[in-house]
């Protein structure tokens, strides 16, 4: 008969209460919370058993309507997006694809410019292996009007 104890089956346990204190008049609400992992962490440099975390409920409406600096510049505008936007027909000037002078419809555009490919196009037809989409680079496509 095989026995288990409810300590191997839970990994730690969180205690995360609402303590309200009244301190001559005035009532102030404080967030807990403790943390006990079963196992200790060996990753760390430190061997810290538990965790706490405490935050002030009054400290944080303060925090959260502070305004930027007057000299502090507006954030970026976002860059024109790369490539054909969703929808569009393509014709295909890879000379190894399957699909080439073939037509398709883009699918998705990655945005990151690093990416080597990041045109997915998808066809009607399917190639040998029962593919129907690929990814292109910019310069491997062409846009039909």
């Amino acid at each position: 008969m095989a026995s288990c104890g409810i300590a191997s089956a839970a990994s730690g346990f969180v205690v995360a209460p609402n303590v309200a204190t009244t301190n001559a008049g005035s009532t102030s609400s404080r967030n807990s919370m403790l943390f006990f992992p079963s196992k200790p962490n060996t990753n760390t440099r430190s061997n810290a058993r538990f965790v706490t975390r405490s935050a002030e409920e009054a400290a944080s409406p303060t925090a959260a309507t502070k305004t930027a600096p007057e000299g502090e510049a507006t954030p970026k505008p976002k860059p024109p997006p790369i490539g054909p936007k969703r929808g569009t027909k393509v014709k295909i000037l890879r000379k190894e694809s399957y699909w080439f002078k073939g037509i398709g419809s883009v699918v998705a555009v990655d945005q990151d410019p690093n990416t080597r490919y990041p045109v997915v196009v998808r066809f009607n037809k399917v190639n040998y292996a029962n593919v129907s989409t690929n990814n292109y680079a910019l310069d491997e496509i062409e846009e039909v009007k």
